[in-house]
C-alpha cells in the first residue's frame, strides 16, 4: 500500500515517471547489447565460414534472418537489424555509447546510422564524432530534428555521396497495402520525391475544386481511386480478390470471420456484401468445394507427381498459408516450395509444401538451413525450420474455412466444408 493523501500521491507519481525513465533507459542498453552481441554473432560465423573454406563472398548470407528469427522478428527487420549492428559496433563509437547510456533510443541510433550508410568509414566516423560524441547535445532532439543534423552533415562531409544515393533512390519505389482496422487498408507508395510532392498536391486541388459534401480526406482518397482504376469510386473494380469463409457463413448467415487476401480477416456480413455487390452487377457464380478437417479447419492434402506444384495444388497451398511460412515473416506469397527438397526425394504434395517469400526460400538452401513439415493431431500443417545454430522455430498455417474469388461480373466462389 502507498500514501494516498495529496503529498502521498504527488510523491507516487514522482516514483512511476522515474520508473518509466529508467525502463527506457534500460530498454535503449539492452539495444545496445543486442548489437553488440549481433555484430559478434556475425565475426563469429564469418570465421567458422573462413575456416570450412566458404569463399568470402558467400559468408554469413543467411545471418540476417537467423538475427530476425532470434528476435521474433521478419527476415526484413534481420536485415535492418544486422547492418545497424555491424556499423555501430565497427564504425559509429559515439552512436553505441549514447544508445548505451540512453540518451538515444534504438529508433534515434537507427536514423544516424542510415544517414551515414552513404559515406566512407572515415566520414561516417568523423558524423558519429560531430553528432554525438557530446550526449549533452543531443538533449530534447527528436526523430525529425536527429534525421535533419544527419542529413546536414553527411552532406557537409561528402555531398557528391548524398548527392548519387538521391539518385538511386528512385530505384526503391514501389507501393505496398497492409489491413487497417475497420476493414479499411493501408496502400502506401514510395515516390520520388517530386512524384510525391505532386501526387499529393493534385489530390489537395480536387478536393479543394469540389465541396460538395464529402471531407477532404473522402475527396482525396476518392478521387485517387478514381484517377488509378479509371472508374467512379462507387463502382466495382474488374480484379481477383480471394476471399475464406465458410459455407455456412456464405449461405447460412453465420457470424464466423472470413480472410481476405493480402489483407486479413474480416466481417462474414462484410464477405457477403462484397459478393452481394458483384452479383448484383450481373455476374456469373460458379461453386468450387473443397474440404477441411471438422475441428483444426486444416484443408485435407493434395499431392502430385509432378516436380513443379500443379496450378490446383499451388493454389490449395496458398489459401491454406496465406502469407509465408517463415515464422514471424508476414510477406506475400511469391515461391510453392518443397520443404524437403525435390532433389532429396521430397515430395510434390500439400504437406511438404510450404507458400514462402522470394528472400526465405533462398536462405533455406543455404549450409545448415532444414525445414520439416508435419500434421499435427489436429490435421493442421506445422513447418519446423532449424537454423544453422540448431534453434528451431515453428510455424502453424492458421485455420482456414474456404475461399472465394470476386471478380466484377464474374464471381467464383469457392467454399469449405468441413469433413465427416
Amino acid at each position: 500500500m502507498f500514501d494516498t493523501t495529496a503529498d502521498g500521491l504527488h510523491a507516487r507519481e514522482a516514483v512511476l515517471r522515474d520508473r518509466i525513465a529508467e525502463l527506457e533507459r534500460q530498454k535503449a542498453a539492452a539495444a545496445a547489447q543486442q548489437a553488440l552481441a549481433t555484430a559478434e554473432w556475425d565475426a563469429v560465423r564469418r570465421q567458422i565460414e573462413a575456416e570450412s573454406g566458404v569463399p568470402a563472398a558467400r559468408r554469413g548470407r543467411g545471418m540476417a534472418s537467423e538475427v530476425a528469427l532470434a528476435r521474433r522478428d521478419s527476415p526484413s527487420k534481420g536485415d535492418q537489424h544486422l547492418g545497424f549492428a555491424k556499423a555501430l559496433v565497427k564504425d559509429m563509437p559515439h552512436t553505441l555509447a549514447a544508445l548505451e547510456a540512453g540518451v538515444l533510443s534504438e529508433w534515434r541510433a537507427t536514423i544516424i546510422v542510415r544517414e551515414s550508410a552513404c559515406l566512407t568509414v572515415e566520414d561516417r566516423r568523423r558524423l558519429d564524432h560531430r553528432l554525438c560524441a557530446d550526449p549533452a547535445a543531443l538533449d530534447g532532439l527528436g526523430n525529425k530534428r536527429i534525421a535533419a543534423d544527419a542529413k546536414s552533415i553527411a552532406y557537409e562531409l561528402d555531398p557528391q555521396a548524398v548527392v548519387d544515393r538521391a539518385v538511386k533512390a528512385p530505384q526503391d519505389r514501389t507501393v505496398s497495402i497492409r489491413p487497417a482496422p475497420e476493414s479499411m487498408t493501408y496502400v502506401t507508395a514510395l515516390l520520388p520525391m517530386a512524384q510525391g510532392v505532386s501526387v499529393y498536391a493534385s489530390l489537395k486541388r480536387e478536393a479543394d475544386i469540389n465541396p460538395d459534401g464529402r471531407s477532404r480526406g473522402q475527396t482525396m482518397a476518392d478521387t485517387l481511386v478514381e484517377r488509378v482504376t479509371g472508374r467512379p469510386a462507387d463502382v466495382p473494380v474488374p480484379v481477383t480478390v480471394n476471399v475464406v469463409l465458410s459455407d455456412e457463413a456464405l449461405l447460412a448467415g453465420a457470424d464466423a470471420a472470413a480472410t481476405v487476401e493480402d489483407y486479413g480477416p474480416v466481417p462474414a456480413e462484410v464477405a457477403r456484401q462484397m459478393i452481394s455487390d458483384a452479383i448484383d452487377e450481373q455476374g456469373r457464380v460458379a461453386l468450387r468445394r473443397l474440404y477441411a478437417a471438422p475441428d483444426s479447419g486444416a484443408l485435407i492434402a493434395m499431392e502430385s507427381r509432378s516436380r513443379a506444384f500443379p496450378r490446383g495444388l499451388a493454389r490449395f497451398i496458398r489459401l491454406r498459408d496465406r502469407t509465408c511460412r517463415t515464422p514471424y515473416c508476414d510477406a506475400s506469397i511469391r515461391h510453392i516450395d518443397h520443404a524437403r527438397p525435390h532433389t532429396r526425394q521430397g515430395p510434390t504434395s500439400a504437406r511438404n509444401g510450404r507458400g514462402c517469400c522470394e528472400h526465405c526460400n533462398y536462405v533455406k538452401e543455404q549450409p545448415g538451413w532444414q525445414v520439416r513439415t508435419v500434421f499435427d493431431p489436429g490435421g493442421r500443417h506445422v513447418a519446423e525450420h532449424t537454423t544453422p545454430t540448431g534453434a528451431t522455430y515453428r510455424s502453424i498455417a492458421p485455420p482456414i474455412a474456404g475461399g472465394l474469388r470476386i471478380l466484377t461480373r464474374d464471381v467464383h466462389v469457392v467454399t469449405i466444408h468441413r469433413a465427416a
